[in-house]
């Protein structure tokens, strides 16, 4: 799943709060404007962050709104389940980012973008996210001020704290704050960690990001552990997995179990098929099905993402999973024209979609099944009709709700080659 933009269409959005809005060059208004909070509202800056669109929505009507858009968009091409909601859809983010600007009064508040600029708007508390990771960020801000430190201006250049990013693992308790900073040089960096660790003994890493680069993309390429290891695991469907600071990881563990648990059986794996886990990341999808499964091939071109997967591997004591530092589509190409025989295979691009060029290589492979994991459901409308244009049929589609409160929505859908046996 890939952060939403800035400029949507209507439904064209993952779920992210604005906390995580971040990409592309900077726009808009700057630091300074004011803000007028809404009282009408559950959340007083819901008017303008454009994160929860949904936050004054009973939750039945939510899942019937995005029902409906489902089976409108998607319907023509097969049967849509019945959408898969939340027993409790708040808090749910396990990933929060947050800048930070300095008042006149040399006060430091927290907060998120105003959508479409890069106005920081002040947030106590968020419907969507992690209510430790929002008590940290609180603290941090007031640790800037303590320690003396100059929020990056992104305007002239200047300054040195970006963002504070917070992943929190959800059945370990683990918890990584990632300092993002526009300078390697950074004083005090270890009395700061203590200090913050000490409010929030719970945090097990501390990491300084760096990202010097005239951009508005979070995190850097650079990372210096401060405290702790550097990174943070978690369990996912009875599986361990190792997450740093730049790694891919669902922002909602609970309904991943969910959508993971679909894709696993929509695979209907038998313990003799080879499978394909494209775009696979941090190999979440696979490592799970792995025990159902002969043998799993993942295939990822982020080699930091490559790393923690191996690694996954290895803690996991998994035998029959190898990772591939490839292009998707290249690699499936290779696989074609070797002649190899794939069973299954587990897509899940970013919410921009997928490639023809790595349809193709999926058509002239011609797995039995191919399950589509899509955040994104207007490129999978797209691809979908791609794909059914060239051999295969829609069996099945699934909608999870992987983002309450907001219009986003996760789909899953199961598709075969158009002459094989019903399944």
């Amino acid at each position: 799943m890939a952060e939403r933009k800035n400029n949507r269409k209507k439904y064209d959005v993952t779920g992210a709060s604005n906390h995580a809005k971040f990409g592309g060059k900077k726009q808009g208004r700057s630091q300074g404007a004011k803000f007028k909070p809404n009282h009408d509202s559950k959340c007083p800056v819901s008017h303008l962050c454009g994160g929860c669109q949904y936050v004054d929505i009973p939750y039945e009507k939510q899942l019937s709104e995005k029902q409906k858009y489902i089976d409108d968009l998607l319907g023509k091409f097969g049967p849509v389940d019945k959408i898969i909601g939340m027993e409790d859809p708040y808090h749910y983010r396990n990933k929060v980012t947050a800048s930070f600007r300095r008042m006149k009064s040399g006060e430091i508040i927290s907060g998120v973008y105003e959508e479409g600029t890069h106005n920081v708007l002040p947030v106590e508390a968020c419907y969507v996210e992690d209510q430790k990771a929002g008590e940290i960020i609180r603290t941090f801000a007031k640790l800037i001020r303590s320690f003396k430190l100059q929020i990056y201006n992104e305007d002239i250049g200047t300054g040195l704290i970006r963002h504070l990013q917070i992943r929190v693992g959800r059945k370990t308790g683990q918890i990584m704050v990632i300092i993002v900073t526009a300078s390697p040089v950074f004083p005090s960096k270890k009395n700061l960690a203590k200090a913050l660790v000490g409010e929030h003994p719970e945090i097990t890493t501390v990491v300084q990001n760096i990202n010097m680069k005239d951009t508005s993309m979070v995190i850097g390429d650079r990372n210096q552990v401060i405290y702790g290891k550097g990174y943070i695991e978690d369990i996912l469907c009875g599986k361990r997995f190792r997450i740093s600071p730049g790694s891919f990881y669902q922002v909602n563990p609970v309904q991943t179990e969910v959508l993971y648990g679909r894709a696993i059986k929509y695979a209907d794996l038998k313990k003799k098929e080879t499978v394909i886990d494209a775009y696979c990341g941090i190999g979440t999808i696979g490592i799970a099905a792995c025990d159902r499964a002969k043998k799993v091939i993942g295939v990822e071109l982020n080699e930091a993402a490559v790393h923690d997967a191996r690694i996954n591997v290895k803690m996991n004591n998994i035998q029959n999973v190898d990772i591939y530092s490839n292009d998707a589509g290249r690699f499936m190409v290779d696989v074609a024209d070797e002649g190899d025989d794939i069973d299954v295979v587990f897509m899940d691009p970013p919410r921009s979609g997928s490639t023809e060029e790595f349809m193709s290589s999926v058509i002239t492979l011609s797995p039995k099944r191919v399950v589509y994991i899509s955040c994104g459901p207007e490129s999978l409308a797209r691809d979908l009709t791609y794909m059914t244009k060239h051999g295969y049929q829609v069996i099945r589609m699934t909608p999870v709700d992987m983002f309450p409160l907001t219009r986003g929505v996760e789909v899953c859908t199961l598709l075969t080659r158009a002459n094989a046996v019903k399944y």
